[in-house]
């Protein structure tokens, strides 16, 4: 009789089961699968998001070629200078391609642009438009990366020290670091660390530029410590504005944070408090940062135009407003062009490594 539900098994020896035997396919580590299928979704994200970049660029230029092209009354004209001739005018007309139909300029415009790297020649001095961006922009790239990371370092401490200790003394610290520079003008905290720091004190130079390598023989200047030296002033005149910006954004984020479901599992479960900050909290608070951050960076490339016109550094900035003011249409445009470049390169450089950082994105 088999056994009942009182009673106990039948003794003797458990019958063997055969177990179904893993064929060599089952034997393979799932994890192949799946990586090969995310390597193919990064694969696809990158290049959707790199013909979005060039349909944009494609976009900008069209825009950026009618505004400075197409609407001014004679281009032509401008080119010629004040003291322009009807043969000069007819001459630049044809060497500026204006008697051919609009599609045929532009077409021209983006083969001179991708194909020959060329923005043209400038109106008024008569030099390559793409030598003489490449000639100012190191400066403006010394000026924007410097402030970036000394705005971060600013930031990120006073920030998340903000969030933890809300409504504290150094939480309205905070607020009123922010709320003055967001509302001081560059120009005028630059004319006051100027007088203050650079006249009063003399700590640091008031003006000049000096290259970071190979400084011309006639510089009275130059190498990484003198470019630092004299670049002080600069990066904490555009730091501030930007500081405050970012201490308000890292606050909120951190605060927001602070109330996910994931961080009280983490408290919870008795995790260090270090660990919870670090590990939960800040990483995950810092990547909207991480895009402003990358689109910042790309738009102030294109020219910190009042930081550089308080300090007189030759950045593109100044070179925009040297060609604003003398009706230089190739310089101008060159500009435009050169920060487009820079923010659609930046946008993507970020939305990658967002899409690395963040394994939450959906890349489908």
């Amino acid at each position: 009789m088999g056994a009942g539900p009182g009673r106990p098994p039948p003794a003797g020896p458990v019958p063997f089961e055969a177990k179904p035997t893993l064929t060599p396919l089952s034997l393979k580590p799932t994890s192949e699968p799946t990586t090969a299928l995310n390597s193919a979704l990064v694969f696809r994200y990158l290049i959707r998001r790199l013909l979005w970049a060039i349909v944009l660029f494609i976009a900008v230029t069209m825009v950026t070629y009618m505004i400075f092209y197409i609407i001014p009354a004679n281009p032509a004209r401008l080119a010629c200078g004040q003291r322009a001739t009807e043969t000069c005018i007819a001459q630049a007309t044809h060497r500026l391609g204006l008697d051919q139909p609009v599609p045929v300029q532009y077409a021209h415009f983006l083969k001179r642009l991708v194909i020959d790297r060329s923005l043209g020649t400038s109106f008024t001095n008569r030099r390559d438009v793409t030598q003489t961006i490449l000639d100012a922009a190191p400066v403006t790239a010394s000026l924007v990366f410097g402030g970036a990371i000394l705005w971060m370092l600013l930031a990120l401490p006073i920030g998340i020290l903000s969030a933890l200790r809300p409504r504290s003394l150094m939480d309205r610290a905070a607020t009123v670091f922010v709320l003055l520079g967001i509302s001081l003008p560059v120009v005028w905290i630059g004319l006051v660390l100027q007088y203050s720091i650079g006249y009063r004190l003399g700590w640091f130079p008031n003006a000049g530029y000096c290259d970071f390598i190979n400084p011309e023989e006639t510089a009275t200047c130059g190498g990484p410590a003198q470019w630092a030296y004299h670049l002080v002033l600069p990066w904490m005149t555009f730091a501030l504005l930007f500081a405050a910006i970012y201490v308000r954004m890292i606050r909120a984020n951190v605060m927001d944070t602070l109330g996910e479901d994931y961080v009280r599992t983490a408290r919870a479960k008795g995790a260090p408090e270090t660990t919870v900050l670090r590990s939960h909290v800040v990483r995950n608070a810092l990547l909207p940062v991480v895009t402003i951050l990358g689109m910042d960076i790309g738009l102030a490339l294109g020219g910190a135009f009042f930081t550089e016109s308080v300090y007189g550094l030759p950045g593109l900035g100044k070179l925009a407003i040297g060609a604003i003011d003398n009706f230089d249409l190739p310089t101008t445009q060159g500009v435009v062009v050169f920060a487009t470049l820079c923010i659609i390169v930046f946008n993507l450089v970020v939305d990658t490594v967002y899409a690395w950082v963040d394994p939450r994105i959906r890349l489908t």
